[in-house]
């Protein structure tokens, strides 16, 4: 399963976003004709992360309540730190208590607010729930069960029960298929790196030399 992740991450990159940033940079600074100083690529790179992991734009969508806003951050963060400590740190295999105590925390997290998020689309209580693409509701309920299948898997181990139910575990290695083979090449994670290298190409076109 691990392999598996690692494959797909690397073949999705060099395959399809490598290829697909360049080509945003070409058409954003090279066609532009963009002639911004070497070292504003190194300097615009605080407006990438900062846009990438906390996309603090969507804070002015609601200046009166960022109680939604939180809940992203929070989910961001559990999300990616969940693939890290599954991928890099061998969550299903570790003896290490703070590893599995961790992964439990971050697939906890990440159950949690998407359940809010699918039970806040579900009754329409806010503007934003009042319209839902298919492609919304396919990534919060991918991440919910993500998280579940995660959290359940890591338990039977625990509990010494995923030998004699290893249907758990399939039940998990599907839902990451869905996610290597549908919602990283063409779901949530175009929208979480092209926005957030086009507001970076954008930042770069406020250092070009003058004249």
């Amino acid at each position: 399963g691990h392999r598996f992740e690692m494959l797909t991450i690397a073949t999705v990159f060099l395959v399809i976003f490598v290829p697909n940033l360049l080509r945003m940079w070409y058409f954003s600074i090279v066609k532009s004709g963009v002639k911004a100083p070497v070292k504003s690529y190194f300097t615009a790179l605080s407006e990438l992360f900062v846009q990438m992991f906390t996309q603090k734009r969507a804070k002015d969508c609601d200046n009166k309540d960022n109680f939604r806003w939180l809940e992203h951050l929070v989910l961001v963060f559990s999300y990616l730190s969940l693939l890290f400590t599954t991928v890099f740190l061998n969550w299903f295999g570790t003896g290490s208590l703070f590893i599995i105590v961790l992964g439990y925390v971050e697939s906890f997290l990440i159950f949690v607010i998407t359940y809010h998020f699918v039970s806040g689309r579900i009754k329409r209580n806010k503007a934003l729930n009042t319209f839902s693409q298919p492609s919304d509701w396919l990534f919060v309920i991918w991440l919910l069960l993500m998280g579940l299948t995660a959290f359940l898997v890591r338990l039977f181990i625990d509990l010494q029960l995923l030998e004699n139910n290893i249907w758990m575990y399939i039940i998990h290695l599907t839902v990451l298929a869905q996610w290597a083979l549908i919602i990283v090449p063409f779901g949530k994670w175009t929208h979480f790196l092209y926005r957030s290298f086009g507001l970076y190409f954008a930042k770069i076109k406020t250092m070009q030399k003058p004249g």
